[in-house]
């Protein structure tokens, strides 16, 4: 029986494995998460759920490798970017348990925008990606452009800027980049790359409702274009494992990149139910099981709901860290 611990079990990413995983009968699941309204903790039995300091404090990968010790673990799968980031050099502190995620060079790479676009514009499509300040004054943009944070996820931070007078007005910052703009369909493409970097599966969603950042409607489609450039861009970041290639139709309707999350994505629930159960590949792959040498999908559409796990007041556990204050 392999013992694998999801942690961000209150996220939507963190469910979605916690339930696919749920389905084997030769895995045991253990839940995690700095809070302990997680709704993800309690899928599981009482006696597999567990709490973790959160992952920029000092004190998470300790408690982590704690963990793998008392409960025997065989498999770490985090859901969340920052757990990961902090896992990713100390990896080998969860031995004998095995960290199901990119090295830390695809992760570096694939936080870091602006590292992101030079390792693939040699590639695929990348919209010119400059620092703003004297780079981005130096180029003859056509308007509008973005302008983003280096680093982070969604759209959190990105502005439109309208014209070359706004990107004057840019601060000069190492953090912000500016960007070509993407103006066409937006899609995320699950891809899961094998231990050789193969890749085995590349599934495009379209984003077709969107609230707070969050797919709350989608659908997934065959589209060659899509699914070689994220697969390309898969091998371009080294990719071993799951990551998240977010494309955007450029103005001449060609894919282009947009970003990379390196981890499992909320909308995973309509990739496993179009044929590609990747947290169970995952956990094929990470404990040394060779992988199909292609898994393919089916077209399916997906609407989203909020769902309540009802409990007893005294099963939630007490936590420091109640509604990820920490992690604002």
């Amino acid at each position: 029986m392999t013992r694998v611990l999801v942690t961000g079990a209150g996220g939507a990413a963190g469910v979605a494995v916690i339930r696919s995983l749920l389905a084997r009968d030769d895995v045991t699941v253990f839940a995690a998460d700095m809070d302990g309204w997680a709704a993800g903790l309690y899928l599981v039995p009482a006696a597999q759920r567990r709490l973790v300091e959160p992952g920029r404090s000092d004190a998470f990968v300790p408690g982590l490798a704690a963990l793998v010790a008392d409960d025997a673990l065989d498999v770490v799968i985090s859901t969340v970017d920052v757990e990961l980031e902090a896992l990713a050099t100390r990896r080998t502190e969860l031995t004998p348990a095995v960290l199901a995620a990119p090295s830390a060079d695809t992760l570096a790479v694939a936080l870091d925008k602006l590292a992101l676009a030079e390792r693939c514009t040699p590639t695929v499509n990348v919209p010119r990606t400059v620092l703003a300040g004297p780079d981005a004054l130096a180029v003859d943009w056509e308007f509008p452009v973005f302008a983003k944070p280096r680093r982070g996820a969604g759209s959190r931070g990105v502005r439109v800027v309208p014209d070359r007078a706004a990107l004057e007005r840019l601060p000069v910052d190492e953090d912000l980049l500016v960007q070509d703009l993407l103006p066409g369909e937006e899609y995320s493409v699950d891809v899961l790359a094998d231990a050789d970097g193969r890749v085995v599966a590349a599934v495009p969603r379209i984003r077709a409702r969107v609230d707070s950042g969050v797919a709350i409607a989608g659908r997934t489609v065959h589209d060659p274009e899509l699914e070689e450039t994220a697969a390309a861009v898969a091998r371009a970041i080294g990719l071993v494992g799951v990551a998240n290639v977010q494309l955007r139709r450029d103005r001449e309707g060609r894919a282009a990149l947009l970003e990379v999350n390196p981890r499992f994505p909320g909308a995973l629930p309509l990739t496993i139910a179009a044929g590609v159960d990747i947290p169970s590949l995952v956990v094929d792959l990470f404990t040394g099981a060779r992988l199909p040498e292609h898994v393919g999908f089916r077209e399916l559409a997906s609407v989203r709901f909020l769902e309540d796990v009802v409990l007893d007041p005294r099963e939630v556990l007490e936590s420091a860290h109640a509604a990820h204050q920490d992690e604002d």
